[in-house]
């Protein structure tokens, strides 16, 4: 009983870092859409996205990493982050069902499928910006590589 207890006072302090960390990532997953629409008018005036001083091969791949890391995972962290924001409400929640405090427990359950709402978005979004500046990040990459006589 008593490790139940420390779990579920664990869990309940955990609720409101995540909610953060989930408002965090949406902003984050919006202002990664703004810069994707930069790069955009960028590559269409002709500017790349890498920097063209690298010495290797090795050294533009790292920098394709570092570009994509941040969106890749934002992508993959951030429905954890929604589940455990819904999980997290749900026990509280159902134990008032269980007590008859059935309008009490639909308040908890509004909140916590907003938080995984909010995280879904921001990993969607995620995932398309990442698809997007993958392939132009390796199409500059195999341009890059051709002029160098890399191949």
């Amino acid at each position: 009983m008593l490790i139940e207890t420390g779990f579920a006072q664990i869990t309940q302090a955990l609720l409101w870092p995540v909610l953060i960390l989930v408002a965090l990532g949406f902003v984050y997953a919006l202002w990664t859409v703004g810069v994707t629409l930069m790069d955009a008018l960028l590559r269409r005036r002709g500017r790349r996205l890498l920097q063209p001083d690298a010495d290797s091969l090795e050294q533009l791949e790292l920098q394709v990493l570092r570009q994509l890391e941040p969106t890749r995972l934002l992508g993959r962290v951030c429905p954890l982050l929604g589940l455990i924001a819904t999980m997290v409400p749900l026990g509280p929640a159902l134990q008032q069902v269980a007590a008859g405090q059935g309008h009490q427990a639909l308040a908890v359950f509004g909140s916590a499928f907003s938080g995984v709402v909010l995280a879904m978005t921001a990993a969607a979004i995620a995932l398309v910006v990442y698809s997007v500046r993958r392939r132009w990040l390796l199409a500059e990459l195999l341009d890059i590589k051709k002029e160098r006589g890399w191949e």
